[in-house]
């Protein structure tokens, strides 16, 4: 397989990812520092995210140039609902907090923009363009799931979060995206290729301020009646 594509991309973010590698909240996940409400208020927006993280695989599948590659995003987009709340719906039932009460919550402003964004490239941008967009939560995550597992942590529910993402099961798709990836750029132009670039820079920028927003328990400066 020709990574040279996916070499690139990495390379793009090699900053952004050293920065993400060395936030609090990513330290505090091996070290037991990281305040709980903290890790509470990340795992309720990661739920929020993945609703539409699933959506925006499925309208990427859409426009697949190959079949092979559209069932493989869709079973992504399924497990994206179904795998990873079976993660979350654990750490819920220990928490006490109910799905009504999860899904009741308001997506913060990091939580909406970055998923309006990937919808956006989704819905409105060519294939591979959408391929960019989404890359980031597959990629980064296997990668700082790798990093952290080498450390662990004292604390079992953010050991479950590592393990979780450091897992052969969730390499598997991190996998099969780089391949599609890899491949879908072999008759691209440079300028076709910068653009897939451009967002795989932005959405790993996302990546950060997601979980910087869940660091600062971010939340929306004004608000009004719902």
């Amino acid at each position: 397989m020709d990574t040279r594509f996916t070499d690139e991309l990495w390379e793009s973010i090699t900053p952004i990812y050293q920065q993400i590698l060395e936030h609090p909240f990513i330290k505090g996940l091996t070290d037991g520092s990281l305040p709980e409400p903290a890790f509470r208020q990340y795992v309720i927006q990661d739920a929020l995210y993945l609703q539409d993280f699933a959506r925006s695989i499925a309208a990427t599948a859409a426009k697949s140039p190959k079949d092979d590659w559209a069932e493989t995003l869709l079973s992504h987009a399924h497990n994206a609902l179904a795998v990873e709340r079976a993660l979350h719906g654990g750490l819920f039932k220990d928490w006490g907090i109910t799905t009504e009460e999860v899904y009741s919550t308001r997506p913060s402003p990091s939580n909406l923009a970055y998923t309006s964004y990937t919808l956006r490239v989704a819905y409105r941008e060519p294939f591979e363009e959408a391929m960019g967009a989404l890359l980031p939560c597959y990629w980064i995550y296997w990668e700082v799931g790798k990093q952290l597992e080498e450390a662990g942590s004292p604390n079992p529910d953010y050991q479950r979060w590592i393990d979780t993402y450091a897992s052969e099961d969730f390499a598997v798709p991190v996998r099969e995206v780089l391949a599609i990836a890899n491949e879908m750029v072999a008759d691209l132009s440079e300028a076709r290729r910068a653009r897939i670039r451009r967002h795989f820079v932005t959405c790993s920028t996302y990546e950060w301020m997601f979980w910087d927003a869940a660091w600062r328990l971010e939340d929306w400066p004004v608000k009004g009646r719902e």
